[in-house]
């Protein structure tokens, strides 16, 4: 198969700082694009940029804050953006589809596998898919960096190779350079620490809405995944494909894991947990470092009240977050038989049908 890209691009890329799409940033970007597919890519491109480009158009002096006046600037803004795109990729002889997703279809998994589906199809048959969210009918997907976690998601999604999120900086510095001229940039991450994650700053530009500590986020998503993920600049002819060969401007976040099944990827980042358990030392050993299920006797608190099917987070004593899981108890049944071996769980309930509070197959680790 092709080596497969989803690349990101940020509304400060393709817009102007007044608001408005910036034409000409649009046509250097196809022409990057165009490039890639040449030397072999296929390409996949998450695009912000509906906002800003359509508040404007409808009379918004500035970008708009409340969430109806989001959601207009983003129907209008939307058509701009495609045709712009559709524009720019014709001189290529690049034929783009437009696919608009909201966080629920990820939460849904048939609704998932249904976009994967569509993904896959557009993909082989040589189509750019250019993805976008809702955001005419979305609500919590307007707040910030969400197009980061997108692309993140789509990068597992389609199970790519790399995620490369394009931004108005070089890349991760140990400082923000803007202030502090001491600052060096970090040229290549291996793990994603709580150190790295406190070295990404604030919000990025007033026309976009993402930030470095949102990228970073996505590069964790993405890299728990198996997707190698880059994050920096491209604004000169040939740094997309410099980027994609590892000679970019920016940083280089590596993975050491597989490519994440989608059910996994549904459980750790989509899925919303409906309580939670505390367990001990001895239950964190085995879920984190020898693969098992966990069970009733390393269990010490439940939070929330949840069924049998639900997802529930698991934290160890420090309230660290381990993973999540699907349980296979009732939460009033949990408090009845955590702490107890597996011998007295059978006296105490009539009725078990599994053992395993959360069973090895039904968990994700989310412990870095």
């Amino acid at each position: 198969m092709q080596h497969r890209i989803v690349i990101k691009i940020g509304s400060s890329s393709l817009t102007t700082a007044e608001g408005g799409l910036n034409r000409e940033a649009v046509g250097f970007f196809a022409s990057e694009l165009a490039s890639l597919r040449e030397a072999g890519y296929q390409i996949a491109l998450v695009s912000s940029g509906a906002v800003a480009a359509g508040f404007r158009e409808i009379g918004y002096r500035e970008r708009p804050k409340l969430l109806h006046e989001k959601q207009a600037a983003a129907a209008v803004g939307q058509a701009l953006l495609m045709q712009t795109y559709r524009e720019a990729l014709v001189q290529h002889r690049i034929s783009a589809a437009q696919v608009l997703l909201t966080r629920s279809d990820f939460q849904n998994r048939k609704r998932m596998g249904n976009a994967s589906m569509a993904l896959e199809e557009l993909l082989g048959r040589g189509v750019l898919p250019i993805i976008n969210e809702n955001d005419t009918v979305s609500v919590d997907e307007l707040k910030f960096g969400d197009n980061d976690t997108l692309s993140a998601l789509v990068g597992n999604l389609i199970k790519a190779d790399q995620l490369l999120i394009l931004t108005d900086m070089d890349g991760l510095y140990t400082k923000d350079p803007r202030h502090d001229p001491h600052a060096e940039r970090i040229a290549r991450v291996t793990e994603i620490t709580e150190e790295i994650m406190g070295v990404a700053g604030g919000a990025g530009s007033s026309v976009g809405t993402g930030g470095m500590r949102s990228k970073i986020e996505a590069a964790k998503i993405a890299s728990r995944g198996g997707v190698d993920v880059f994050v920096g600049k491209a604004d000169t002819a040939g740094d997309l494909l410099a980027s994609a060969q590892g000679r970019g401007r920016g940083t280089y976040f590596d993975t050491r894991n597989a490519s994440l099944p989608r059910k996994k990827q549904w459980l750790g980042f989509l899925s919303t947990p409906l309580g939670s358990l505390t367990v001990d030392d001895g239950a964190e050993e085995a879920i984190i470092l020898h693969g098992r299920s966990l069970l009733p006797v390393g269990i010490r608190s439940v939070h929330g009240h949840f069924q049998t099917g639900d997802v529930v987070e698991v934290q160890n004593r420090r309230g660290e977050v381990l993973g999540r899981g699907i349980v296979n108890y009732d939460s009033d049944q949990v408090q009845q038989i955590m702490g107890l071996p597996s011998s007295e769980v059978m006296k105490q309930l009539n009725d078990v049908h599994r053992l395993e509070v959360i069973h090895r197959d039904e968990w994700i680790s989310l412990k870095p």
